[in-house]
């Protein structure tokens, strides 16, 4: 196709489908690995960040989330690291945001809300609905003594402001064993007074943080067991791909909805639909392995003679994917992403098997995002 051509759009997509037969429709898409906490299971209190010439581009964001759509994926949750560190993130979720409606069905994101105080309007402008934000005490010594750094206040802001314009909330607190078990029933019914779901999620054993997993792992069943002997819980049927792995309860007591995410107790691979690409183009077929494709090998390769690779936005930030241009490149990145479907494992191998254990990856979860 000469450059410059209208690319007409594809009738049926060509859907993701692994070799288990599970069709991927939701993209993780990492924008950095920096954030400005510490959590003590997620990060090193002295954490190595990529240095930013590794990092994909904004405009490279872009190709590969249209990649994904043109592909039938239905739904992008930027995270990071903290997606709203990254230097003019807005721009990339506007852009992101004019694909809704157009093979794309929600766009979302996970934050910290340190800095959503000053992002929320913007996020809903761009077509952002609902976001998770990641809070795991409401007490202001605890989260500074869990983050290593964080003012519950800027959260507090934050959470305000997604009020005001409009965006769904929902929490997601991890569970920890010494640290905030004994506030869990106080963080849900603060999360439902609010309106907003909470879920709970297991620790997962990713990347030296400088803690024993061990003293932190609290099972999530016996959190179930514990709230059960409290309030009424009441199963709800499995929703559709907007729900995740979260298994949902609706607390009678309090009116809200209550999700587990349950890596280690209850393991969920059977449903996956969704696949994580980092920062650096990395696409995890399994966050809980080490097996991945170098998508950015395939958006770089045939980048124009002379031309930085990704540094032209002209067609990428089109109000529609199907009017960029029709590039040699997508077709790489269509290749690649056979190649990552093809491997994508049956299961993780999430495991924290005693004191001074090991993790069971290397690899930071801030490096893979979330």
């Amino acid at each position: 196709m000469p450059d410059g051509a209208i690319a007409q759009p594809q009738s049926t997509p060509r859907p993701l489908i692994d070799a288990f037969g599970r069709c991927v429709s939701y993209l993780r898409l990492s924008v950095t690995d920096r954030c400005d906490l510490r959590c003590a299971y997620c990060m090193s209190e002295r954490m190595k960040f990529l240095p930013k010439s590794e990092l994909l581009t904004l405009e490279e964001l872009v190709r590969v989330s249209d990649a994904f759509i043109a592909r039938g994926v239905r739904k992008i949750r930027l995270t990071g690291g903290e997606p709203l560190v990254r230097r003019d993130v807005i721009k990339l979720i506007k852009a992101l945001g004019q694909r809704l409606g157009n093979g794309l069905e929600e766009l979302t994101l996970t934050t910290n809300a340190t800095l959503l105080e000053a992002c929320a309007h913007d996020l809903a402008a761009a077509g952002v609905r609902r976001i998770n934000v990641s809070l795991d005490t409401i007490d202001p010594a605890k989260f500074r003594e869990i983050t290593r750094r964080g003012d519950l206040g800027a959260v507090m802001r934050g959470l305000d402001a997604a009020d005001a314009a409009g965006l769904g909330v929902k929490i997601n607190t991890v569970a920890l064993k010494h640290q905030n078990a004994d506030d869990l029933p106080g963080m849900i019914e603060w999360a439902h007074g609010r309106g907003y779901d909470l879920t709970l999620i297991e620790i997962m054993p990713l990347g030296d943080t400088g803690e024993d997993r061990f003293d932190q792992y609290l099972p999530l069943s016996a959190v179930r067991d514990a709230l059960a002997a409290r309030w009424t819980l009441i199963d709800e049927p499995r929703g559709d791909f907007l729900a995740g792995p979260s298994r949902y309860v609706k607390v009678n007591e309090t009116g809200g909805r209550l999700g587990f995410i349950t890596p280690l107790t209850n393991n969920f691979c059977a449903g996956c639909n969704r696949v994580r690409v980092t920062c650096t183009g990395r696409i995890y077929m399994c966050l809980g392995q080490d097996d991945y494709v170098d998508l950015r090998d395939a958006i770089r390769a045939d980048a124009a003679p002379g031309q930085f690779p990704g540094a032209s936005s002209e067609g990428v930030f089109a109000a529609r994917p199907e009017e960029a241009p029709d590039r040699a490149l997508d077709r790489a990145l269509d290749r690649a992403l056979d190649r990552a479907l093809g491997a994508k494992p049956e299961k993780h191998d999430f495991a924290i098997r005693g004191h001074g254990a090991a993790p069971a990856l290397d690899r930071h979860m801030s490096m893979t995002g979330g």
